[in-house]
This record gives structure tokens, C-alpha cells and sequence, in this order.
């Protein structure tokens, strides 16, 4: 049989930092980058004799996303103790919760290839977030930093209703989108914020039954998690193939090597001996707190998609595409405040600037210059002081050393030229300098036209007015 004849099946259980100031528990704060042990007390680490207490935006964060993915919010709850034990865990369980989640059967909607589809969430819960271990890679052991621990997750289970890499990458585009408009996450995955555990499985095409399923843990790249799904899946078939057993395990996906490894036997439910967390309460919710909840849920990605449409006269495409990320669509509305046109920063913002971001392979959230700047820089280009050519150079150096575009092109000496004398000496020295293209032209080789343009910029550097070019290489040639 070929690769062909089988199908994959994948789940993803994504984990997202909650925005909160403080801890779950306790009131040590949850900023990243804050030196190793520096955010902690004896709550976060374990010390004998201390109680955790609840944080109540916790609960709200998580029924705000449960609301925003069409889940069903349960109005008695409770946490529940997962025992396990791993060094960056102090109490060797984590408080999570287990049979019964705030959040339960939702759905996201995702599209692909122009086609839509329904992507089931089984449960969001909350639960704490375990500390960091800190490998010395020249082999001196390992150092615990416990900042991290008792930091305020989210899990979002879905159901199995992924069958490609593609599904997995936009199902995970989607949750990131909406954990962002919600405010409720961050989900800078470079951080750590937001991350997945990913579940795969093979199946012959028609069979009912699932196969064995692998997990492949921590995952924070979509584009580790499309190689990794596309190499486990081609891995499982090849086993199978040569008459061999998928084993239920926990694998690590090497970036480097791109192959997964064997951490250690995947756990079931059993295995963690969950029982009511003692400590806490159970977590009771009115209606009126989460009909409250749900009246001040900000505008989600779908709206905001639609009112790009009515409001701008944005294309289906453009308007996918800018509010996929809240960074992009929000930069993209600041932008317009100060400059005004809806297509002209749209086509900024979806040609060249994320032409970039794929080349630097970095997220939205990343982009190092403010929305007023790339305004400014559309307007210099709109005002005629700079071509769209030096607007390219200016979007680079903004990248790079962001700093006012006027400032910029003062200091490259990037001002467009404009002045008529300037260019009309430019376009004599181009057609004396190429009879071909004359004749070629005349002769109904339109191309012609935009070869001596071409030449006339490469000579300028890029600085001579592109409108006052063409008008006049056509008053010279048609003469």
C-alpha cells in the first residue's frame, strides 16, 4: 500500500499563558524575562504549610475564551490535582482540573483552500503552569528556574478533526487569533506563551477506528508543527508498512534533524491519580457573571473580517489576511488615523511587510516600528518626496533601526527627484544611450517603454519620480 491509502488524524492540545498581572495562586508577578527566581515565594514553590488561593481573573480569562469559541460554560466546576512527578514541578502535582473543565464542546471554523470546516474543542480548563529547567549544554547538569511556575494556563483541547499538517496551522492560527482579540493572552509563542502539544495518529482511508497516537509536547512554531506532523505521519505509515506496531508515547521533535525521538510511555488518564484539589473550593458561576462576560467580549476576527469589507471596500482576501493577526489589524487601523488609505497601507502591510516577517521568520507582534511610522512613510511615498522603490529601502531600514522615515531619507539622501530639468537630462542620456529600445518602440514594443523607465531609476538609484519618467520618455518617443 501506498501513503495514499492512509490517513492522518491529529488533535492538539494548545497551552496559552494567561495576561494576568499575578500568579494562579499566589501574588508573585507573571512577567517574562525577569531574572532565574526572582518571582517567587513559598506559595509558587511548594514551602510546607502554605494554601494556594484562586485568582478571579483566571476564571474570567478562560470563560472569555470559552465564550469566543462557542463553548457551553459550566456553572459548577472544580480543580483537581494531576499527579506526576518532574523536577521544575515543586509539589510534584499540578492543580489542574479534570472531569469537570469551565468550558466544554465548542467549535472553531477554519479555511482551506477556499473550503470551510469545523474544528471541535472538547474542553478549555485552567490550571498552573510548572517551572523551567535550564540545561547547561556543555554538560555541567541542569538548573531550576521556578519564575514560571504557578504562571495561569489555559488548555484547549480539541477533538480529533484534523487530517493534514494545514488543518493543524490554521486550526492553531485561529485559537492565537482569537486569544489575542479576546485579550486574553499574549501568545508570543517566542516566549513561550503560547505553545502545543500534538497528537498524531494514522488510519487506512475508510476505517473507522483510530490508530495509536503518538504526542509530540511543548511545541511553540508553526513551522515546527506542520515538519513535525508530516514526519511523524510518513514515520507511522513506513512502521505499519513494514508490519510493524505504532508504540503510545511521548516523542521530541528535533528542528535540526527534523526526526522525533522517544522521551518516555505516553500517560493515560489513570496514570496521573487525579482527586479533588483539597484546598480550594469549587468554582460556582451565576448567570449574570457570565452573561456579563459575554456582553463585553471585544470584536472577534469574523466581525472585524466583515467590516473591513463594508467599511474599507477590502477584498475577501485582504481582509482574511490583515485581521488573521490582532497585531496586523490593529497596526493596519492606527495606520489609517494618520494617512487615510485603507488600500495603500493594506497592500503595505500584506506585501512588503510580510514578505519580511517570512524572510526573518518572526510573527506580527514582532514588527520593531510603530504604526505612525509606517503612515508617515506612505505619505512621504503619497506627497511625492519618495518613490514606492525608496519606500521599499525605508520599510528595511525600519526593521532594522526604526526610526522617523523623514529622518531616514534625510540622512540616505533618499528624496525623490522631481525637479523637470533633472529628469529630463536623465532621459536623454537614456535614450542616447539605448537606439534599440527607440526602435523597438516604435516598432509596438510597449515593453520597450518600461525597460528605459527601468534603466532611468537603476541610474537614479531609485530617486526619480516614476510619473514624471514615464510622461516624459512617451513626449521624446512619440515625437
Amino acid at each position: 500500500m501506498s501513503k495514499e491509502d492512509y490517513e492522518v488524524v491529529i488533535g492538539l492540545e494548545v497551552h496559552a499563558e494567561l495576561s494576568t498581572k499575578t500568579k494562579i495562586f499566589c501574588s508573585c508577578p507573571t512577567e517574562f524575562g525577569a531574572a532565574p527566581n526572582t518571582h517567587i515565594c513559598p506559595i509558587c514553590t511548594a514551602m510546607p504549610g502554605t494554601l494556594p488561593v484562586l485568582n478571579e481573573k483566571v476564571v474570567e480569562y478562560a470563560v472569555k475564551a470559552g465564550l469566543a469559541t462557542g463553548c457551553s460554560i459550566a456553572r459548577d466546576s472544580k480543580n483537581d490535582r494531576k499527579n506526576y512527578f518532574y523536577p521544575d514541578l515543586p509539589k510534584s502535582y499540578q492543580i489542574s482540573q479534570f472531569d469537570k473543565p469551565l468550558c466544554e464542546h465548542g467549535e472553531v471554523e477554519i479555511e482551506e483552500e477556499g473550503e470551510k470546516k469545523k474544528i471541535g474543542i472538547t474542553r478549555i480548563h485552567i490550571e498552573e503552569d510548572a517551572g523551567k529547567l535550564n540545561h547547561n549544554e556543555f554538560g555541567g547538569g541542569s538548573l531550576v528556574d521556578l519564575n514560571r511556575a504557578g504562571v495561569p494556563l489555559i488548555e484547549i483541547v480539541s477533538e480529533p478533526d484534523m487530517r493534514s499538517s494545514k488543518d493543524a496551522e490554521s486550526y492553531l492560527r485561529k485559537i492565537k487569533s482569537i486569544l489575542e482579540y479576546i485579550e486574553v493572552s499574549d501568545c508570543k509563542m517566542q516566549e513561550g506563551s503560547l505553545r502545543a502539544d500534538v497528537n498524531v495518529s494514522v488510519r487506512k482511508k475508510g476505517s473507522k477506528e483510530f490508530g495509536t497516537r503518538t504526542e509530540m509536547k511543548n511545541m511553540n512554531s508553526f513551522r515546527s508543527i506542520v515538519r513535525a506532523i508530516e514526519y511523524e505521519e510518513s514515520r507511522q505509515i513506513e512502521v505499519i508498512e513494514e508490519g510493524g506496531t505504532i508504540t503510545q508515547e511521548t516523542l521530541r521533535w528535533d528542528d535540526v534533524s527534523g526526526k522525533t525521538f522517544s522521551m518516555r510511555d505516553k500517560e493515560d488518564a489513570q496514570d496521573y491519580r487525579y482527586f479533588p484539589e483539597p484546598d480550594l473550593v469549587a468554582i460556582r458561576l451565576s448567570e449574570e457573571y457570565i452573561e456579563n462576560i459575554k456582553n463585553n467580549l471585544p470584536e472577534l476576527p469574523e466581525s472585524r473580517r466583515a467590516r473591513y469589507l463594508e467599511e474599507y471596500k477590502l477584498s475577501e482576501k485582504e481582509s482574511k489576511m490583515l485581521t488573521a493577526s490582532k497585531y496586523l489589524s490593529n497596526m493596519f487601523e492606527d495606520a489609517l488615523t494618520i494617512c487615510g488609505n485603507p488600500k495603500a497601507v493594506a497592500n503595505w502591510l500584506l506585501s512588503d511587510v510580510s514578505r519580511i516577517l517570512n524572510e526573518k521568520e518572526i510573527e506580527p507582534d514582532q514588527i520593531p516600528f510603530t504604526a505612525n511610522q509606517l503612515a508617515k512613510m506612505i505619505e512621504l511615498i503619497e506627497k511625492g518626496t519618495i518613490s514606492s522603490a525608496i519606500g521599499k529601502k525605508v520599510l528595511e531600514e525600519l526593521f532594522e533601526n526604526p526610526r522617523d522615515p523623514e529622518e531616514i531619507i534625510k540622512e540616505k539622501g533618499w528624496i525623490q527627484i522631481s525637479d523637470e530639468g533633472a529628469i529630463k537630462e536623465v532621459v536623454t542620456r537614456i535614450l542616447e544611450n539605448n537606439p534599440q529600445s527607440i526602435i523597438d518602440y516604435k516598432a509596438g514594443k510597449d515593453r520597450a517603454l518600461g525597460f528605459l523607465v527601468g534603466q532611468a531609476m537603476k541610474e537614479t538609484k531609485g530617486k526619480a519620480n516614476p510619473q514624471m519618467l514615464n510622461k516624459m520618455f512617451l513626449e521624446e518617443l512619440n515625437k
